[in-house]
């Protein structure tokens, strides 16, 4: 069984920036693959950043230059860095990691950039 949850969102305006925190509670060196996926309202859930085979990072075309995926393994920490951020960035964030034969997910932070 794996927990994670996630901090950090909030409101932010154009421009800003914000980092969210995901917190597993095992540790993150077992998982295959681990990172952020988000929903917008009315859309598909999409991959934003993720960890896979080892250090490789992957991030959706959409953040890339803006968002840095990061990971603390002394803490089972994974970080999303996100800047520039953009009124189309809004949606709830989820963390996610893939461990043996399934996926887990947290519980989601709702992240909203307007002025």
């Amino acid at each position: 069984q794996v927990q994670l949850v996630e901090s950090g969102g909030g409101l932010v305006q154009p421009g800003g920036s914000l980092r969210l925190s995901c917190a597993a509670s095992r540790s993150i060196a077992d998982f295959n693959d681990m990172g952020w996926s988000r929903q917008a309202p009315g859309k598909q859930r999409e991959m934003v950043a993720s960890f896979t085979n080892g250090d490789s990072t992957n991030y959706a075309d959409s953040v890339k230059g803006r968002f840095t995926i990061s990971r603390d393994n002394a803490k089972n920490t994974v970080y999303l860095q996100m800047n520039s951020l953009k009124p189309e960035d809004t949606a709830v964030y989820y963390c996610n990691a893939r461990f043996k034969i399934r996926r887990y997910w947290g519980q989601g932070t709702q992240v909203t950039v307007s002025s």
